[in-house]
């Protein structure tokens, strides 16, 4: 069997409360060993580090942008404070999910867009103080991220992984630059996405990383279109068991054998994020 890291999934979610030991033991059996945690914002950092601790995972501490609006500057000091409890923690990984979202029209203008990118300048400068790498919320704000990347740029370089890149094949030279890897999840699996298939296809393989975003982002075969939904077919649920389906489009779509993209992903998660070397089987 294959063995995967599923670098980016929200268990922590309301979709998976009822059944979220059952979402492990499936992931477990498809060959998904090791899950990472993201939170979203103060409120699930507990969630977050219980799951990663009862599952033997591993977690990030974060505000997303598309939490922003409801966080307090004061937010940022409980992140610093956490982070600083969370040092001698092996399975807290990184500081995600941060970043920044130019697609929601309301995070779009002044004075919320003024405002994602303070808090998103401001979890750098936490990441860099605690040594953190970093997980990025890349949604038509590649230039923008890049640019305060560079900007806070810590004497080392940066690590950690820009989850769900869809951008040019130039920016995604780009982020590697810089020291990050690229998320690809079930986004890729949608044949009319013909710029993303064709960077997960062509990128360096020592860029990639798999991931699923579950709940989110479903890949193709859970899919359903409104007018399904309308009619009562619902919607399926993605969680990490669906990654190793996921990652056999990848491969397809590179022209190589399933095992070296789950051994060649899984080496690129463990330098991305260095604590999971301690903590992968």
């Amino acid at each position: 069997m294959t063995f995967w890291i599923d670098t980016h999934c929200h268990l922590d979610a309301g979709e998976f409360s009822a059944d979220v030991g059952a979402v492990r033991l499936r992931a477990a059996d498809s060959g998904v060993v090791h899950c990472v945690l993201p939170a979203v914002g103060l409120a699930n950092f507990a969630a977050v580090r219980s799951l990663a601790h009862e599952f033997s995972y591993s977690y990030a501490l974060g505000i997303h942008p598309l939490y922003v609006p409801q966080a307090q500057d004061g937010d940022l000091q409980a992140l610093d404070a956490a982070l600083a409890r969370g040092r001698a923690d092996p399975r807290l990984v990184a500081v995600g999910e941060i970043g920044l979202d130019y697609f929601v029209p309301a995070l779009t203008q002044s004075p919320m867009r003024e405002r994602q990118e303070f808090f998103y300048r401001e979890q750098l400068k936490l990441a860099r103080k605690h040594g953190l790498p970093v997980i990025l919320h890349v949604r038509r704000s590649a230039d923008k991220l890049l640019k305060h990347l560079r900007d806070q740029q810590p004497e080392g370089g940066w690590r950690g992984i820009a989850h769900a890149f869809n951008g040019s094949s130039q920016q995604a030279m780009e982020f590697t630059k810089l020291g990050f890897k690229l998320g690809f999840g079930g986004a890729v699996t949608y044949e009319p996405a013909l710029q993303l298939r064709r960077l997960a296809a062509e990128l360096p393989l020592d860029a990639l990383v798999m991931e699923t975003d579950a709940p989110d982002i479903p890949p193709q075969w859970l899919y359903t279109t409104a007018a399904q939904r309308a009619q009562g077919q619902a919607q399926g649920r993605n969680e990490p068991g669906e990654l190793p389906r996921i990652a056999q489009q990848v491969a397809d779509l590179r022209g190589m054998p399933l095992e070296a993209l789950a051994a060649a992903t899984t080496a690129n998660a463990l330098q991305a994020l260095p604590k999971l070397r301690n903590l992968v089987p």
